[in-house]
């Protein structure tokens, strides 16, 4: 089967738009979602509408949990925590009851499926090789999903018994991996807020068939996304990052 995974949207309706476009093209099966749909941007009932629709799986992020009231924003970031506020004065009961019913977590296709790290599907970072070997042990599955750091990379490490270390990387566009050996946790990258220094939007195509994986990037009209935001009277950080992905 042939999957498009997306993550970390952000209320991003430019950047999603882009993508799903690109995706169309691409004649992928499925499209799977690992969760922050809503946050930092001002169109989050267009993006949940656009997810639901098109999506086969969608998990629950971090900054969806805050919107929803589940999680405290006080360990978030100043901007962050403005963001969500605004969020939950403006979002609409569809986009809420919609994330409601998701999880941070799952499982398709022998693939596991995480919003953050398998070991903490909220709130992990995996950004070093040593949160990667401890996210490969508490994935039941040999291959992962992850996303969260809204940074396109993955980490791999060799089977059992076999000789090697655990390694990993960023991943640029047009970047191919193998997955046909070891155990393997990949990042797409964000959708609507890259922090690699791309600010084009990403998206991993995955055939687990084959076992192979391909990187992304597609470029959009991000004024679209940022002047919207300034206008909203949020941080102008949210929007000036927007254009140089970080």
């Amino acid at each position: 089967m042939r999957v498009a995974a997306i993550t970390d949207i952000h209320s991003n309706l430019p950047a999603l738009e882009a993508v799903l476009e690109a995706i169309e093209a691409s004649e992928v099966e499925e499209i799977w979602c690992l969760g922050d749909v809503l946050g930092y941007g001002v169109e989050p009932d267009a993006c949940a509408d656009l997810v639901r629709e098109r999506c086969d799986v969608c998990l629950v992020g971090n900054h969806d949990l805050a919107v929803l009231g589940g999680l405290d924003i006080s360990s978030f970031s100043e901007a962050a925590a403005v963001a969500v506020e605004w969020t939950r004065n403006n979002v609409g009961e569809r986009t809420l009851e919609f994330l409601r019913e998701l999880k941070p977590d799952g499982e398709r296709a022998g693939v596991g499926l995480f919003h953050a790290s398998p070991r903490d599907p909220v709130w992990e970072y995996v950004l070093s090789g040593e949160q990667a070997d401890a996210g490969m042990e508490a994935n039941p599955q040999r291959i992962g999903l992850i996303g969260h750091s809204h940074v396109a990379l993955f980490f791999t490490r060799p089977a059992a018994g076999e000789d090697g270390q655990t390694r990993g990387a960023q991943a640029s566009d047009g970047a191919l991996l193998d997955l046909g050996k070891g155990d393997w946790l990949v990042n797409p990258g964000s959708v609507g807020q890259p922090r690699d220094g791309d600010p084009r939007a990403a998206w991993l195509e995955l055939d687990t068939a084959a076992q192979s994986a391909c990187f992304h990037r597609v470029g959009y009209e991000i004024e679209r996304a940022a002047v919207p935001i300034a206008a909203a009277g949020l941080p102008s950080r949210l929007a000036d990052r927007l254009y140089t992905g970080q």
